[in-house]
């Protein structure tokens, strides 16, 4: 407001100087030319907060100015007021005074023709008031429209950095969700061995030096596995780039696991059909980790022996986990986090997962795309 003010204060003092040197037509008392001077310059401070009051107090100006001038001065001042209502006012209005300016700057031209012979004088007449009424509207909406896309490309932006923080959001949430994953296998079925195995061994005391060495054995090597599987984790926490080998655990692997399933003190058999052959990395870890997690849910809250069985197809690898449930309290406690980690690490490989009750104890089956399939 007070910028524009002190432009209102300029162009009166600039209308003023034209005024005084006699551009204007002399029709009465010169003092009567800064009346209408006066309203359109008042139409210049309201010209942002009030367009319309500006182009009502230009056209009242212009008006009086017509009958006691005309002046120059006045005529330059209404050209902003006509400026400002095209930019800041509604864009109806705008359009609107695109056509009355054009509509009058032609009227007013071809007026002139019966009263000018020289055609040299009507191109100039012609020339003047499409300067004075229609370029100031045109360049009002002009860069109204470029004010306009400025605009929807700050919404666009906008909308693009609200989109890649979701992004962020959702990459984060989604790698907080693997860790969990990664982190539930491993210890859930190292410790739980250990654990088991502790128990046993510290609530007997009839056990000779031989089975005792046999028990500590076994605890060493899950102790070990685990602490190695922990390290290459943080290995590749810390890492930057793509995945690498490191951390390559193979369904292939399987023997292992029931074998060590098998010294924690669950019996367990091992029934592969089919010809083994390399499987996608994703689809491997998620085989993996599906029966490791499925034989340490057998330790936990089953009896003894568990069945794997383990099918390769055409286009899929068919892994089968059962074990008898008496129904007891479970050995160890749960967080619950298992049975949600093998339906999640299914579903990313684009696999299918059953695991329920049966008639003769839990069945754990899930069905995974091969290298065909799997993306």
């Amino acid at each position: 407001m007070k910028r524009a003010a002190l432009g209102a204060v300029l162009a009166f003092a600039m209308g003023a100087a034209l005024i005084a040197g006699g551009a204007h037509f002399q029709r009465g008392s010169t003092w009567l030319l800064f009346v209408p001077l006066a309203f359109v310059c008042a139409g210049v401070v309201v010209r942002t907060r009030a367009p319309i009051w500006s182009l009502a107090l230009g056209l009242v100006g212009v008006g009086i100015d017509i009958f006691v001038g005309p002046s120059l001065g006045t005529v330059l001042v209404f050209t902003d007021n006509l400026y400002s209502a095209a930019l800041y006012g509604p864009a109806r209005l705008a359009r609107w005074l695109l056509g009355i300016t054009a509509t009058i700057a032609i009227t007013a031209g071809l007026g002139a023709g019966f009263f000018v012979d020289n055609l040299w004088q009507l191109v100039v007449i012609s020339i003047q008031l499409g300067l004075l009424l229609v370029i100031p509207v045109t360049t009002a909406m002009v860069l109204r429209q470029q004010r306009d896309l400025a605009a929807a490309e700050r919404a666009r932006a906008e909308e693009v950095v609200r989109l890649v923080e979701l992004d962020r959001q959702a990459a984060i949430s989604a790698e907080r969700n693997r860790m969990a994953r990664e982190l539930h296998d491993m210890i859930a079925n190292h410790f739980s061995a250990i654990a088991i195995q502790s128990t046993a061994a510290l609530s007997r005391r009839d056990l000779d030096a031989e089975t005792i060495h046999t028990i500590m054995e076994s605890v060493r090597e899950n102790s070990v596995k685990g602490l190695d599987e922990m390290r290459t984790m943080i290995g590749l926490l810390r890492q930057e780039g793509e995945e690498t080998e490191a951390m390559r655990l193979r369904l292939a692997d399987a023997e292992s696991l029931v074998e060590r399933s098998r010294q924690a003190g669950m019996a367990a058999e091992l029934e592969i059909v089919g010809e083994p052959r390399e499987l996608p990395a994703s689809v491997d870890l998620a085989g993996y980790r599906i029966l490791q997690e499925a034989l340490t849910n057998a330790l936990k809250h089953g009896d003894p022996p568990a069945s794997v069985r383990l099918v390769y197809q055409v286009k899929h690898v068919v892994l089968t986990v059962d074990n008898p449930v008496n129904g007891r309290k479970a050995r160890l406690p749960g967080a619950g986090a298992g049975m949600v980690g093998m339906s999640e690490r299914a579903a990313l490989v684009g696999g299918e997962i059953e695991a329920g009750p049966r008639a003769d104890g839990w069945r754990v089956q899930v069905r995974l795309p091969t290298a065909e399939e799997a993306g």
